[in-house]
Formats: C-alpha cells, structure tokens, sequence
C-alpha cells in the first residue's frame, strides 16, 4: 500500500510553507512544538495525500487549520469542505481556528485542541489506520 503521507511531490512547498508561516501559525506553532501539549508531537506544514495540512499530530489523527479571509469565498469553502471530507475519510479529525482567533485568544484555542487530543482514540502501534476504541 503507498503511503498517503508527506508525498515527495509536495516536498519544496512544505518548505516553502514553514518559511513563510503567517503570524497566527507562528503563535500556534510556539504552543504546539516540543509536544507542549499533551505531550503529543506536531508537525506544520504536514501532507496528506495532495493537501498541505496547517498542523497535524500523527499520534490521534488531529489536523489543526488556521483559517483566514482567503477562506471566505464560496470557492475556497467548497475546496475546504471537499478537502476535510477527504481527511475525515482517511480517519483525520479536523479542528478549524480564524486567525484572529489564534492571536486574540491562544488559551481558548489550546484548550480546544486540548479536548481534542484528550477525547481522540490513539492509533495502534504499528497497524496504520486502525483505531484503537
């Protein structure tokens, strides 16, 4: 089975992606790295399948997506709703966040994200996909 995950095709844009993080992936992104939350790493700029997600914690299937105004017109919404559709199909859970909302209010956001990471099923070690109930 080819893997879904990190496709070398998307490698240069990841990159790219990590330099250039705006400054509500920033604030996040000093919340979430060094498993500062629930002692679960996190990645940014993470690919699954052709989508470069914003977050994500490999350990219970968490996406984190930092939403801004480029997300408000009915194209971008339908993108988004086809891509967390894809996710969810592929056992992700996707957590959506304005960006306002990373920069006015960080400890509502981590606390959501807590909740998340606390009420997700972790995967079984070494059988990719299968939820441990």
């Amino acid at each position: 089975m080819k893997s879904i995950y990190n496709k070398k095709i998307l490698k240069e844009i990841r990159r790219e992606l990590r330099r250039n993080l705006t400054l509500s992936e920033e604030i996040l992104w000093q919340c979430l790295n060094n498993k500062q939350v629930e002692g679960k790493k996190f990645f940014r700029q993470y690919s699954v399948g052709p989508y470069i997600l914003d977050f994500y914690c490999p350990k219970v299937r968490l996406a984190i997506e930092l939403d801004g105004e480029s997300h408000l017109p009915k194209d971008k919404k339908a993108y988004d709703t086809e891509r967390t559709k894809y996710l969810k199909g592929n056992n992700i859970k996707v957590i959506r966040f304005w960006n306002d909302k990373v920069v006015d209010n960080i400890n509502g956001v981590l606390s959501r994200i807590t909740s998340a990471v606390q009420d997700a099923p972790l995967k079984v070690r070494g059988v990719r996909g299968v939820m441990k109930s």
